[in-house]
């Protein structure tokens, strides 16, 4: 095995809790220079990634083309029509940067618009294909933002490989295909089987060729008029128009999209072991992944290991404390408070860690960090969503979570592209037991979202690794897994991925149960703890070690379609 570089000097778990800033000594150019790489859901947005790189591109300008390729090639995930979280850690500064391209909800959402007649939450599932369900996108805002300040090709080039694809044709992914001929509501609807069919009017299968000549003119004119264009002028008019249409029209309008602006924050870092991990602040989850952590620090699963079934009923009961508290509290703290500092409070993760007993019991409640009472949350997440990352020559490094939701987002579609259906990451319900939901909907105010990209960096401010995964709500028990394999079991970054996949929150334990050893599964049961097949297996996890020397160890999900590549070494 090879652990990830582990720093001298005393351990990092006895600093004191950083909340903002991740500001650390500049990075050490010599142990981090390396040739770059991209590790993402799809090889062909790997390849655009690599393009740019060997043109002399930063890790960012790689993000923006990897993005304008899975677009074309993995619409079902994400896209110019959705919205996304971004980490970058730069190695001269040694600072990580937090960027927030979540969609936020149209001036005119109100808390009660996915509830029905009866002033009961309406069906999901027509919530999600509702012109209602669209919040204004925010990933190529935000990727413009972050392309200004850490870019170095001109934004016009980085569409050159998503431009040529798109116009001169791909081979339908096996994944891509599964989902066109999958009885999806979204998948069934007139707009995707008007852009996936064949000349006859059948469905797309894998390998068959696919150009999209509307996508490819969208992004000629983000290529040329810069990122905002997708916020006014002819494409917003479009969103407008797709979003008012029946059934169960939005009142998304104009101004809400030229309103918009991605935010740039300071991220939040806690110590795991001998490392800091970095994760954006809310709306996105990552407190909750820190609080996991931080939980997990005040058991022995470090001392155990993936063939332990203990080390697991941990990791299962650590994982359904955090989301007890991540579905009461976490959301946009624009609109309400969240209470980070509660969460993370040592005295407050110690007394959650207290509860962990011998055996598994009833599903643990919300605790209640000092001064906050909030309603249940009646949030549901499904899994539409993709994550890469990629790093450049100089050392500097871009985890990406990005989404339009559900699987083709609302099933409505603008110019060769499918808006997302966001908002019902919103609670459907405004108020439980009499008390106000956190993430109730509201005008301009963004959904709270499960995606958390993930920088880790050593004592010394260095990076030692970038991943993250897509999967709903599911994603913060995928990146969870994977750091604790991979810090504290010291395994390699392809075996952490591999691991099976364990998904406890309230009364479920979910995931790949045939993946596990019997003695395991046999273990857990002893304790409580039946995992059952058929939620929790997809993970999309992707990432990066930073190894002694500067040598980059990649990975991707076996799960999905993604790959590791390197970029041509630095000479």
């Amino acid at each position: 095995m090879h652990p990830p570089f582990r720093p001298a000097g005393a351990l990092l778990a006895t600093l004191v809790l950083v909340l903002a800033g991740c500001q650390h000594a500049p990075a050490d150019a010599a142990a981090t220079r390396a040739a770059g790489g991209v590790a993402a859901a799809n090889p062909l947005a790997v390849e655009a990634g690599l393009e740019v790189l060997r043109r002399g591109g930063s890790a960012v300008d790689a993000a923006v083309a990897v993005q304008s390729v899975l677009g074309l090639v993995e619409p079902q995930s994400s896209g110019l029509g959705g919205g996304a979280f971004l980490m970058v850690f730069d190695a001269r500064t040694g600072k990580v940067t937090a960027f927030n391209g979540r969609e936020t909800a149209p001036a005119g959402a109100a808390p009660d618009m996915f509830l029905g007649p009866d002033g009961k939450a309406m069906p999901f599932g027509d919530a999600v294909m509702s012109g209602r369900s669209t919040g204004v996108p925010g990933a190529m805002a935000m990727l413009g933002e972050a392309q200004a300040r850490f870019g170095k090709l001109p934004w016009k080039s980085l569409f050159e490989p998503g431009i040529r694809l798109a116009e001169q044709g791909v081979l339908v992914p096996k994944r891509l295909a599964r989902f066109v001929n999958s009885t999806f509501p979204q998948a069934q609807g007139a707009d995707a089987r008007a852009l996936f069919a064949r000349p006859d009017g059948t469905p797309l299968q894998a390998g068959d060729p696919f150009r999209n000549p509307a996508y490819a003119a969208t992004l000629r004119i983000l290529a040329s008029e810069g990122p905002r264009a997708l916020l006014g002028g002819e494409i917003a008019a479009a969103i407008v128009a797709r979003t008012g249409a029946e059934p169960r029209p939005g009142t998304m309008t104009l101004a809400d999209l030229a309103a918009y602006q991605p935010r740039v924050e300071e991220p939040l870092c806690a110590p795991y072991r001998v490392y800091v991990v970095c994760v954006p602040p809310p709306p996105s989850s990552g407190v909750a992944l820190l609080q996991m952590l931080a939980i997990l620090e005040h058991t022995d699963i470090a001392a155990r290991g993936p063939t332990d079934p203990q080390a697991w009923f941990l990791f299962a009961e650590a994982s359904r404390l955090m989301y007890a508290d991540r579905d009461r509290y976490v959301a946009d703290p624009a609109f309400v408070p969240v209470p980070v500092a509660g969460l993370l409070d040592p005295g407050y993760v110690r007394a959650r860690a207290a509860l962990i007993g011998e055996r598994a019991g009833a599903a643990p409640a919300a605790g209640e960090p000092p001064g906050y009472r909030r309603g249940a949350d009646a949030t549901q997440e499904p899994g539409g969503t993709s994550h890469f990352v990629v790093v450049d020559a100089a050392g500097n490094a871009v985890s990406m979570t990005t989404t339009v939701e559900s699987l083709f987002g609302s099933g409505r579609s603008v110019n060769g592209w499918f808006l997302n259906n966001q908002l019902t990451d919103f609670s459907l319900v405004p108020v439980e037991d009499g008390a106000p939901v956190a993430n109730a909907v509201a005008g301009g105010k963004r959904p709270r979202s499960s995606m958390a990209p993930v920088i880790v960096l050593d004592r010394q401010g260095r990076l030692v690794a970038a991943l993250g995964s897509p999967g709903g709500s599911a994603i913060l028990g995928y990146n969870a897994k994977t750091l604790v394999a991979l810090l504290a079991w010291n395994l390699p970054l392809q075996q952490a991925i591999d691991l099976p996949n364990l998904i406890a929150r309230g009364e479920a334990f979910a995931g790949e149960a045939a993946k596990f050893a019997p003695e395991v599964l046999a273990g857990l049961a002893a304790r409580g703890v039946e995992v059952k097949p058929g939620r929790g297996e997809e993970s999309g996890l992707h990432g990066v070690v930073v190894r002694e020397g500067g040598r980059l160890e990649g990975a991707a999900d076996p799960r999905r379609e993604g790959r590791w590549l390197e970029a041509t070494p630095v000479r």
